[in-house]
């Protein structure tokens, strides 16, 4: 019989076996299980550009929130406003004003109506004139400037009261303009506000962007920044289940096993959409 030393040899020589070429573990679907394990050093940098990426969203994020302010659509609003009220101030002022001319030319002819009625008067009343011939033409002027006034002013009267509503309606437009331009002004200071905060939070992302982005290769970072811009701003993702996390499109068994064969420093690209894939 072989000795007990001999038997822990043997023993010992079969586990190291059976490690050599332990089969790689699968999902119950068959497909190669994703490796749980902390990233290596050579995969160190993959995993930074995926910070770096992280960082990019937040910061696309901020931006397109900035941009799309819920206070902007209401100033564009309270804008639009504000614009068609000056349209139709400047449409009641033409009018107005053609009324105001028309008004003015009446007062006039009015007052030199009256200034000559007043005249006749005072020839005829002043004993200036005895002629009956004359008093009678006199007077008969007399009274044809006083029907003539009672027409002008009656035309005078029908002005007043076309401009009265176009001046109530300028009187509504300058009450509801004091109310949209505080409005605007509330929005303008929100707007403000928000954009403070929104670019803090911008340049904190981009100083720990920063920060990531210079440990990665200056090659892959700007192959990267190349997809970033062809891909709608997402140019590495996670490999997830089998699936590259940014076009979430599943990798064939083929592919997925030569990326997983493939040293951890490979830089692997998605054969779906070209984004650099991290494991």
């Amino acid at each position: 019989m072989p000795g007990r030393a001999g038997t822990r040899q043997n023993y010992r020589h079969n586990e190291d076996d059976a490690e050599d070429h332990q089969e790689p573990m699968t999902t119950p679907d068959g497909a190669p299980q994703e490796s749980t394990a902390q990233p290596s050093d050579a995969q160190r940098p993959l995993a930074r550009l995926l910070e770096v990426q992280r960082h990019d969203t937040v910061i696309d994020q901020l931006r397109h929130r900035r941009a799309t302010l819920p206070e902007r659509g209401a100033l564009a609003d309270v804008d639009g406003q504000l614009s068609a009220l000056d349209a139709r101030v400047k449409e009641l002022s033409v009018v107005r004003d053609e009324h105001s001319t028309r008004q003015a030319s009446l007062e006039e002819h009015i007052e030199a109506s009256k200034a000559r009625r007043a005249t006749l008067e005072k020839r005829l009343f002043g004993g200036q004139v005895t002629a009956a011939r004359d008093l009678q033409a006199m007077n008969e002027e007399v009274r044809h400037l006083a029907r003539h006034i009672s027409e002008l002013e009656d035309r005078e009267i029908e002005v007043m009261e076309l401009l009265e509503p176009v001046d109530a309606e300028l009187s509504t437009i300058e009450e509801r303009r004091a109310q949209l331009d505080a409005d605007a002004a509330r929005l303008r200071s929100a707007i403000s506000a928000a954009e403070t905060t929104i670019d803090g939070d911008i340049e904190a992302e981009a100083g720990a962007r920063g920060a990531e982005a210079a440990a990665v290769d200056a090659e892959l970072l700007a192959k990267y920044e190349a997809l970033r811009r062809k891909l709608g701003g997402t140019g590495a993702a996670p490999l997830l289940g089998g699936s590259c996390g940014g076009c979430h499109l599943a990798l064939p068994a083929m592919e997925l096993d030569r990326i997983r064969r493939a040293p951890p420093d490979t830089v692997i690209t998605c054969d779906q959409c070209g984004r650099i894939l991290v494991r």
